[in-house]
């Protein structure tokens, strides 16, 4: 007997990577065996030493074929094993480690768009729906676009036992949210990873595509983002731990290192407009969805918990927002002795 695997991995698009996958026929039973691909064709490599080698890392089962099929996670990998530029997961892997004793997890909030052609889910043909303001969290055949889509969605990655933790209708029409975590840096950027594959293949089977477009329509409506919570254990615990995180990212050149690493065009996103800070000063505050870090009030007052950070666009790589994170932060509060 034989099972399919889906092998799945981030090409070397720019400036914002794409998702790739092939299927794999194994043996019941078999190993996970390392796979290669032609690089040329996916920005990774020149036509002239185009082969590439797939290494799995994680795995699940897969909801859409069923039965013992599965979805496996690569990294990309040079010939001679050595991780490829594109793979930013080999980069975030050593900081993961490095800060494993601070307990760091994560929540990333992934907003994103239903497209319908060349316009979103919901649009008229030619023209604009009616002013945001009803459809976030709606209900209504009048303000809700692609519910069957995301609730299928929803069921897929329940099925394949990724930790998604809600879904919702967004600000603008065809505009919706999934949460994956609290996970730890490398399970949440995998599981995203892979919950983003799903979304696309889902909605492909209703004639629709998906976006992360951080600003998939101009004018007065809300960008996209993914809203990165973050916490560690001395966060979980303390207060004080909270406000060395939320100062750590607005020290020096922080706030543009991160900035101009969470996702392209985030200078159309981030305006000071539709709940955004803009994009080139940093902020931080209580229940303050106007800043650039925002501390929940239930944390504020229980003197414990986490933080959000606003700015990351839906395009962001989950394992360079998670790595600049960790960095800064889990850097700070260990200088501040708050591990």
């Amino acid at each position: 007997m034989t099972f399919k695997a889906e092998y799945i991995w981030i090409d070397g698009a720019e400036p914002t990577a794409k998702l790739r996958s092939k299927t794999k026929i194994l043996a019941d039973g078999a190993a996970l065996p390392l796979w290669g691909f032609d690089g040329s064709s996916t920005n990774q490599a020149q036509g002239h030493a185009s082969d590439l080698v797939l290494s799995p890392v994680f795995s699940c089962p897969d909801p859409l074929r069923g039965g013992d099929d599965i979805l496996v996670l690569c990294e990309v990998l040079n010939i001679d094993m050595t991780p490829h530029p594109s793979n930013t997961r080999a980069e975030l892997r050593p900081q993961a480690e490095r800060f494993d004793a601070q307990e760091p997890v994560f929540g990333i909030e992934q907003e994103y768009t239903f497209f319908e052609g060349e316009r979103p889910l919901g649009f008229p043909a030619g023209g604009f729906p009616a002013a945001q303001g009803g459809y976030y969290c709606g209900v209504g055949a009048d303000e809700i676009f692609g519910r069957e889509i995301v609730e299928k969605h929803l069921d897929h990655c329940l099925a394949a036992g990724l930790g998604i933790s809600g879904i919702n209708a967004e600000v603008m029409p065809g505009q919706w949210e999934f949460q994956v975590g609290p996970l730890s840096p490398l399970e949440v950027s995998d599981q995203l990873w892979i919950a983003r594959w799903l979304l696309y293949r889902t909605a492909e089977d209703f004639g629709v595509s998906a976006t992360l477009d951080p600003k998939p329509v101009k004018g007065d409506w809300n960008g996209a983002g993914a809203h990165t919570n973050f916490s560690t254990r001395a966060m979980r615990e303390g207060y004080d731990a909270i406000v060395t995180a939320c100062e750590s990212l607005g020290e020096g050149s922080k706030p543009m290192d991160h900035v101009k690493n969470y996702g392209a065009g985030i200078d159309d996103r981030l305006t000071g407009l539709h709940e955004t800070a803009p994009w080139n000063e940093y902020s931080y505050g209580v229940s303050d969805r106007g800043a650039s870090v925002r501390i929940p009030w239930q944390v504020a007052q229980e003197k414990k918990g986490y933080i959000e950070d606003r700015r990351p666009n839906a395009n962001v790589d989950p394992y360079v927002v998670t790595r600049l994170i960790v960095e800064t932060c889990c850097t700070a509060l260990e200088k501040a002795g708050q591990v």
